[in-house]
């Protein structure tokens, strides 16, 4: 851990500057401080949590405001976020980042390595996925925040 801190939290204090695209009451959305092109937008949960798996209900809301603010279009999109260093995740505070894309625009994503593909085998039903199923179906979705 680093003793500086997160930038996002300093964003959703006051202290920090940012272009925002849209606040909501527990979300932001901003654009980032080098966008890779015109639209990258990042969708920030205002509550601070590491990554998409520190905490499941905060994560949904943000990605059910990513897909709030992208509705109006039917633009070529990424949605990619993060989970640790090695992943690629710079800032350790959940964020969402959406790159409208243009045929031929350039762009890599992250894990185009140009190196030979490999098969991984995923289990099909994680236990932690089956457990948070069964509650959805018994109990339906935890209300919005």
């Amino acid at each position: 851990m680093t003793d500086q801190p997160c930038p996002f939290c300093e964003i959703v204090a006051g202290r920090a500057p940012a272009t925002y695209v849209h606040e909501w009451s527990d979300v932001i959305a901003i654009v980032p401080l080098n966008p890779v092109v015109e639209g990258h937008t990042l969708v920030i949960p205002k509550r601070h949590v590491a990554d998409f798996t520190s905490d499941p209900a905060v994560s949904a809301d943000a990605m059910l405001h990513a897909a709030q603010l992208m509705r109006w279009t039917d633009r070529p999109m990424n949605l990619i976020t993060s989970r640790g260093a090695e992943a690629t995740q710079s800032v350790f505070h959940l964020h969402l980042h959406l790159v409208p894309r243009t045929e031929g625009d350039g762009l890599a994503l992250p894990w185009h390595s140009g190196r030979r593909k490999t098969h991984i085998h995923v289990h099909p039903d994680p236990p932690a996925i089956r457990d948070a199923i069964r509650d959805i179906r018994r109990h339906g979705l935890p209300p919005a925040r």
